[in-house]
């Protein structure tokens, strides 16, 4: 997808773009300026963790009193369901499954928003040209992004009314509310956004739990700790969850299996009645299994695609602590009040760390992060020494604190 973006993406955006600069033009002489926006939709299409990071931009532009929609793709549409902030019928999705589904679905998308009466588009995608594409041609008069100013390489046309300066030393969800502003500015700013953004202002909210969800996500951890032959009382006993696996797009975010293995082992020495149930999709049974063998501990669980997507708050909810590479449910984990230990190694926490209760650890090397929106998240590198470098120990010394905060 990266390959096509480049080389399809460009020649298109230069294609398309005095087109719609054209648009613009006529637009604005023959209608007057734009007016302000009431119905915004949000393009975030491969991140299921920035469909939250993005929540506290969303609200706010609720609050500002328009109506807000969604574009994503279909794969991660389950995403939007863990704070339904977005209505279920303003939500698009595209299926990237296929070239032909792709174009099919991008047609129907283009068509979509036009009927819809899209007045305002807010591309969070850092530099796609697809979304480029979207943005520039779904009729939307106010189109929001990020631009690249001076800067060299990831070149996406001029598709933008709006453009802002994308901070790489400023979290992504301060990043977010920054688009925002530009959307709703009265006065040009070049670059947008010329504004403070507090920390209060990226709390995420907290995700509505169904006590009889909450009870049949417990009931299937007991009847499975039963088929183990380990006792099991919620309340009593720490139940502990670990996430050993990352995204296959960034390999290098993995803490190596063994090392999950070991502080598996470190858990339960400390905690010797604990529970700790190893997470994971079904597609990640196999390798969830062998982080369980290699601990060899009695009381550690394959709990790999024992729940839903939608059923991942209760699950949190349940939990005391939670370990995790840095992937999805370190941020999916922040709508519930689960406390959590994230592992960075590629990528930093100052940028994308979990806004939930949580404490990063990295190793803090000359060379991470080393994938940015500069270089479209893309590294050479093959040997993540970063990630090596965390320790068991520091990861258990870690989970004592959090552990502590969660029994306060």
């Amino acid at each position: 997808m990266r390959t096509i973006d480049h080389r399809v993406g460009v020649p298109l955006c230069a294609l398309f773009t005095p087109f719609v600069m054209l648009i613009d033009w006529l637009t604005r002489l023959f209608a007057g300026p734009a007016s302000t926006p009431r119905k915004v939709l949000f393009i975030e299409l491969s991140e299921m963790g920035s469909a939250i990071i993005v929540d506290p931009a969303m609200r706010d532009t609720q609050a500002r009193g328009a109506e807000i929609f969604f574009l994503i793709f279909k794969s991660n549409r389950a995403s939007l369901s863990l704070l339904n902030t977005v209505p279920a019928e303003n939500v698009f999705t595209i299926d990237s499954s296929s070239v032909v589904s792709l174009a099919l679905d991008t047609l129907k998308f283009l068509l979509w928003a036009r009927a819809r009466k899209i007045d305002t588009v807010i591309d969070l995608e850092l530099f796609s040209r697809f979304t480029a594409l979207l943005t520039g041609l779904c009729g939307a008069r106010r189109r929001v992004g990020y631009y690249i100013f001076h800067g060299e390489g990831l070149w996406r046309g001029n598709m933008l009314t709006h453009k802002v300066h994308y901070n790489p030393h400023i979290h992504i969800a301060k990043n977010f509310l920054s688009l925002i502003h530009a959307a709703f500015a009265t006065a040009q700013e070049t670059p947008f956004s010329k504004i403070h953004i507090p920390d209060e202002a990226i709390k995420i909210a907290q995700a509505v739990i169904e006590p009889s969800v909450r009870q049949t996500v417990l009931g299937r951890i007991e009847q499975l700790a039963a088929q183990a032959q380990c006792d099991f009382q919620l309340g009593t006993q720490p139940l502990f969850l670990v996430n050993p696996n990352a995204s296959e797009l960034l390999v290098q975010r993995r803490w190596a299996p063994e090392r999950f293995s070991a502080l598996i082992v470190e858990l339960q020495r400390t905690w010797p009645d604990s529970l700790i149930l190893i997470t994971g999709s079904p597609a990640e049974f196999a390798y969830v299994e062998n982080v369980r063998v290699g601990a060899k501990v009695t009381r550690a669980l394959n709990f790999a695609g024992q729940v839903s997507f939608s059923e991942l708050p209760a699950l949190y909810s349940l939990a005391d602590v939670m370990v995790t590479n840095d992937s999805g449910p370190g941020h999916f984990s922040s709508v519930t009040s689960l406390h959590t230990v994230v592992l960075f190694g590629p990528e930093t926490p100052a940028l994308y760390g979990s806004l939930g209760k949580s404490i990063p650890i990295t190793a803090q090397l000359a060379c991470s992060p080393c994938v940015s929106a500069a270089n479209h998240r893309k590294t050479p590198c093959s040997d993540n020494v970063c990630m090596q470098a965390i320790t068991v120990s520091q990861v258990m010394e870690k989970v004592a604190i959090q552990f502590e905060a969660a029994r306060a």
